[in-house]
């Protein structure tokens, strides 16, 4: 009797074959790390292009990426995280709604935009309803 050949074969790179995950971001281009192509010290852009550090906070609605379900943007702040993400908490209450943070970015579930402008205004942003 003849002896079986191993179905399995060692690798010897023993590397990664598949990974969804990119690994750590460019907090201004957005995209991976090492295909970043943004010049250091660059100010963040918002989901419109624009540059976010102009002072004025952008208001927008967004479904990309959601099947259908909007929510609405806050981008522009230049807070720090940790004053971002007890902003966010207080707008969240202030919508009863669910929400995040993510890259720079509040994120509120729904289209809320008309409140979170008279309310960040009130608040002393300077504010500006970007989209449709």
């Amino acid at each position: 009797m003849k002896p079986r050949p191993s179905r399995s074969r060692s690798r010897d790179d023993g590397g990664i074959v598949y990974s969804t995950g990119i690994g750590e971001r460019c907090p201004n281009c957005l995209r991976a790390r090492p295909e970043c192509v943004c010049r250091k010290g660059t100010p963040g852009k918002g989901a419109s292009g624009k540059a976010a550090a102009d002072g004025v906070v952008r208001v927008s609605r967004e479904t990309q990426g959601r099947k259908g379900k909007g929510v609405t943007v806050i981008a522009g702040l230049g807070l720090p995280e940790p004053e971002l993400q007890l902003l966010a908490t207080e707008l969240k209450k202030h919508c009863g709604c669910g929400g995040s943070v993510e890259n720079g970015r509040i994120e509120i579930q729904g289209d809320h935009r008309d409140r979170l402008v008279e309310d960040l205004t009130r608040r002393g942003w300077a504010v500006k309803r970007a989209g449709g």
